[in-house]
């Protein structure tokens, strides 16, 4: 048979006309192949499937094209057929299934494409070689077109670009075709030069591709979940009728007393399963889960479009045959190369509206996806059936901190209202704040300062015993065991998720290989080939990705030195603004210096922090680009690795620039430490750092969450969901009817917002766990605002998984990776650096000395005076002393400075003294014990609670029980048939055995027939 013949096929007069029976006709439906390679069998085998025609030889005609340059039908004929006929967007329930509405769509292949210059609404073209005479048949005319085009007719001009798009297309369809997926194509849609090819997984596929995956599926047998007894059990069901408010209304969060066992799917052993409903027995998102699988490993390998010849033309077929050499160019590679343009599953149908069917997208935005029901637990396992257990294990790791962060906020408060209640007992900042004390102090800059009260900083050193008590202490011991506590926590959280979810055995495999590392590949293997080079089992090695990892290790200090660049150009702009600001005429201008500077510099801080966030996601992404991993988990750990290594230092390096370095190499007064030898080093307050440090990790933390929550994740969404509305009201203006029709479900869907990963979302999540972990002894408040934070953080990650993203492709994970690894590091870190905050920041430890070495009452009287020493103002260099020396209204001679240095009386005079080194050596030793201790504590809270819930190894080990009982009775229900079978065998032949020769030989076949019974069953 030709290839460019029509087939004809025969339907019964009386019969519908398949997909398309009782609605109007839609043109012909292309079968995608590759003509060239086809063989007759593959095609008839294609139609015989997709054509859903009768074999019966009776009625009309129908053909099926295999090979016509354009397909169309007048607009006219389909108006009046629409006319006299439902709607079939209702058959198909609006593109959820396909036109026969029986086959369910589980995955959405989109395309651009260009129109023919006749302006036919429907347009088909088919590549072909054979030159050869047309068939008689095929001049007579298709339903609904009138006049075909001739071979030798003029056509427009070609572009071969979108045409090798277009063959690579076919090829690609073809091989999911042969793959056994059902395709059907529409390009008469409201989105004009939109083409979308709907996918269809039958029973036979689905069941290939779950035992290859080895997809745990419910089985027959069901068993009871061990219940708790005696004080327990009543103890849990008072929780319950208290929680039972705050409670979802899903059916899956229900608490089960019976479990189905589970086991791998195997199409042997399919009488295990439930399959009396086959069409829910996988849902949709295991369905997309296969369908997405197949997409990955089915290839592409047609060559480039080309119609140049000799040298070129070999050559492009050398890269033909390497490529079906390497053969490894699956959907990743086609959407890279533009060849379809999106690829996507179908969300369940639609979530507001009337008359709207119930299904899990309207259960989700109802009971999950709301504002209104913030107070309320999450539907974990609704999450997990609707987006898989990757997006599950995100939410469910997301509900367990916030939960959490509940005890951490009221013991931050606790202690924060602690510090309120102890201001006005406070005995040094009530030394500070006595002007009887009459202290001055030396001045804050060169020449246009002058010397100032200590008492004018009262409102600072009050402020500052909100945070700097002994309370705090506590607090950070707290945070460091309530981190172990949170860790271990999730643990076993994840293994009742993963008990729950059957991912108990779950292993996962190595991937399919990027395309990205492919192309790579196939380029190394053609370079080796043209030196004549064995090229077999190509590899990237490290001598490829030398210049990569060069650039990685190049870009990656480039970024962390701009950082501090940044920081420091900050800490210029903050030395100039005070220096300009003590000039000022009014005495508040000068009052309020400190707190102007301190405020406008954490707000450029922030501003630069946001900024940088974003370009360093992007760097991250391009440095690991550049990297070529190999599969997708090593991008995405790669990518993870460099986006938090420069998020992590872009965030916080202006807070350790306040904790740890501020005020400490100021120099003293005569002898100050210059930056250009102009900017005198900025020094704390006489209050200390730790006051700055919790308005400058109170603004950036908070207005990093404000303005990325509302601003990023709420108000750009929201922009872009306004310009897409104003699109579709212009459009609507111009072509009124066409708009007025309800659109296809895969259109709705290729209007959101494609999903761009869980990268994002963990990261902001870590970067605030580490503002709660790693400074919280400067502000103890900062649970409280993560925790407000995160109430509307998950209702808002919510609201946009389910109306405006486009539905992402399941993933199986058993764990959250790499960030349980970061967020274990975080809170190692955490113990250290809140050991050098409480020691070296905060006056803790002076404190403490001073009580017990040098007080000599034993109270904190003449702390603020220890801790002060003298200078001689006629030791001043030439050109630093004030301009206005009597602007106090007196003569200074000796002003005051914080430091531990000898007086100017003495032989010594302004060097270190000895109690300097007693407090440097205090803290030190604070700083071991704390952190010694504290990583005691948190790895024994780590050792005394188990990973795995007791109640939850019991029942994995109780599942391991039932399922090799139930195979050890279906061996033996085996072996008792083949007992039966054969005791019947021998009773048969012994009935024969007794039978006379005559009737033996007459009776032969029956003889034969009853020992070839047993073969037979």
């Amino acid at each position: 048979m030709e290839k460019d013949e029509i087939h004809l096929r025969r339907l019964p007069a009386a019969a519908p006309w398949g997909p398309h029976a009782g609605s109007e006709f839609h043109g012909v439906d292309f079968l995608p192949e590759d003509l060239n390679e086809a063989p007759e069998e593959t095609g008839m085998r294609v139609n015989k499937k997709y054509s859903c025609l009768p074999a019966e030889e009776k009625g009309i005609h129908i053909i099926n094209i295999r090979a016509i340059e354009d397909i169309g039908y007048d607009q006219h004929e389909s108006t009046l057929l629409n006319s006299l006929s439902k709607n079939p967007d209702a058959d198909c329930k609006y593109g959820l299934y396909f036109r026969d509405g029986k086959r369910k769509v589980d995955y959405i292949l989109v395309y651009h494409y260009k129109k023919s210059s006749a302006g036919r609404t429907l347009t088909r073209r088919v590549h072909h070689n054979d030159s050869s005479a047309r068939s008689t048949k095929q001049d007579q005319p298709l339903p609904g077109k009138g006049v075909q085009l001739e071979m030798g007719e003029s056509e427009p001009h070609v572009d071969y670009h979108e045409d090798d798009k277009r063959f690579r297309r076919e090829e690609y369809e073809g091989n999911l075709v042969e793959a056994g997926l059902e395709l059907e194509r529409d390009e008469d849609t409201k989105i004009h030069g939109i083409g979308f090819v709907k996918i269809h997984a039958p029973w036979n596929v689905l069941c290939r591709e779950a035992e290859f995956l080895k997809l745990k599926m419910p089985t027959k047998k069901m068993y009871q979940i061990n219940q708790t007894h005696g004080l327990l059990k009543k103890i849990n069901s008072v929780i319950q009728k208290i929680t039972e408010p705050i409670q979802p209304k899903v059916a899956e969060h229900k608490p089960q007393t019976v479990k189905r066992l589970s086991y791998p799917f195997s199409r042997e052993k399919q009488h295990l399963f439930d399959l009396s409903d086959r069409d829910s027995f996988f849902d949709s998102k295991t369905r997309s889960t296969i369908v997405y699988e197949i997409l990955k490993r089915t290839t592409c390998t047609k060559a480039k479009y080309s119609m140049g010849k000799g040298e070129g033309r070999k050559k492009e077929t050398t890269l033909l045959n390497k490529r079906r050499k390497c053969g490894k160019y699956g959907i990743t590679s086609l959407l890279a190369n533009g060849v379809y343009s999106a690829a996507y599953p179908l969300h369940d149908g639609d979530y507001e509206g009337e008359n709207v069917e119930p299904n899990d997208r309207k259960l989700l935005c109802e009971e999950w996806a709301s504002y209104g029901v913030f107070y309320k637990y999450q539907p974990i396992d609704l999450v997990r059936k609707y987006f898989g257990e990757k997006i599950g294990l995100y939410f469910a790791w997301l509900g367990v901190y916030t939960q959490m962060l509940i005890p951490a906020s009221i013991v931050g408060i606790i202690v924060f209202l602690y510090g309120c209640a102890t201001v006005d007992e406070n005995i040094p900042s009530m030394e500070m704040c006595d002007q009887r004390n009459n202290i001055t102090m030396c001045p804050l800059c060169d020449r246009t300062c002058s010397y100032w009260k200590m008492s004018s900083a009262c409102a600072t050193a009050r402020a500052s015993h909100l945070f700097d008590n002994p309370a705090t202490v506590f607090f950070s011991v707290f945070m460091a065991l309530w981190a172990a506590t949170f860790m271990e926590h999730w643990k076993r959280k994840q293994m009742r998720l993963n008990y729950r979810w059957d991912l108990t055995g779950f292993e996962e495999e190595e991937d399919h290989p990027r395309a990205e590392y492919e192309a790579k590949v196939l380029e190394k293997s053609l370079r080796k080939e043209h030196k004549h080079k064995e090229t077999d089992k190509e590899k990237l090695t490290w001598k490829d990705r030398f210049p990569a990892y060069l650039t990685n290790f190049v870009g990656i200090i480039f970024m962390v030195g701009l950082t501090f660049a940044i920081v420091f150009g900050v800490i210029i702009y903050r030395i100039s603004t005070a220096a300009a600001l003590a000039i000022s005429s009014t005495p508040s201008g000068r009052s309020s210096v400190r707190v102007t500077v301190t405020a406008t510099a954490v707000i450029i801080n922030l501003v630069v922090i946001i900024i940088l966030d974003e370009v360093y996601g992007c760097i991250a992404r391009w440095l690991t680009q550049i990297e070529v991993p190999k599969t997708d988990k090593n991008f995405e750990e790669r990518l993870i690795f460099k986006a938090f290594l420069l998020k992590f230092v872009n965030a916080y390096t202006p807070i350790f620039y306040v904790a740890f370095f501020k005020g400490r190499f100021v120099g003293r007064p005569g002898d100050y430490v210059y930056i250009f030898h102009s900017f005198r080093m900025e020094e704390c307050a006489p209050g200390g750092c730790l006051m700055e440090l919790c308005i400058q990790l109170s603004i950036i933390m908070l207005g990093k969450q404000l303005i990325q929550n509302n601003l990023f994740e709420i108000g750009i969404p929201k922009m872009k969901k306004f310009i897409r509305y104003m699109k579709l009201k212009r459009r609507r203006s111009l072509d009124h009817e066409e708009h007025m029709k309800k659109k296809q479900r895969y259109e709705v869907d290729y209007n959101l917002e494609p999903f761009a990963g869980l990268t994002p979302e963990y990261m902001e999540m870590i970067i605030q766990f580490g503002f709660v972990t790693l400074f919280v002894a400067s502000f103890p408040l900062a649970p409280l605002f993560a925790l407000l934070n995160n109430i509307i953080e998950i209702r808002l990650d919510a609201k946009k998984f389910v109306t405006e993203l486009r539905r992402p492709v399941a993933v199986r994970a058993k764990d959250i990776g790499i960030w349980y690894n970061i967020l274990r590091g975080i809170g190692k870190l955490a113990v250290i650096i809140n050991a050098f905050v409480i020691s070296f920041t905060s006056d803790f430890i002076p404190r403490l000395v001073y009580l017990y070495m040098y007080s000599e009452n034993g109270t904190m009287h003449g702390f603020v005076n220890h801790t002060l020493s003298s200078f001689n103002v006629s030791d001043f260099q030439a050109g630093t002393a004030p301009n206005d020396p009597m602007d106090l209204g007196y003569e200074v001679q000796i002003c005051r400075y914080k430091d531990y240095r000898e007086p100017p009386w003495s032989e010594n005079k302004y060097d270190i003294s000895k109690d300097f080194w007693a407090v440097l050596a205090a803290r030190l030793a604070f700083v071991i014990v704390f952190q010694n201790l504290v990583m005691f504590m948190s790895d024994f809270v780590d050792w005394i609670i188990p990973d795995i819930p007791k109640d939850i190894s019991q029942q994995i080990h109780k599942e391991k029980v039932l399922m090799v009982e139930v195979f050890m009775r279906e061996e033996q229900g085996k072996l008792q048939m083949l007992e039966t079978w054969k005791d019947k065998d021998k009773k048969k032949g012994e009935n024969c055995n007794n039978h006379s020769p005559r009737l033996s030989r007459s009776h032969s076949g029956s003889l034969s027939s009853c020992h070839s019974y047993p073969l037979d069953v």
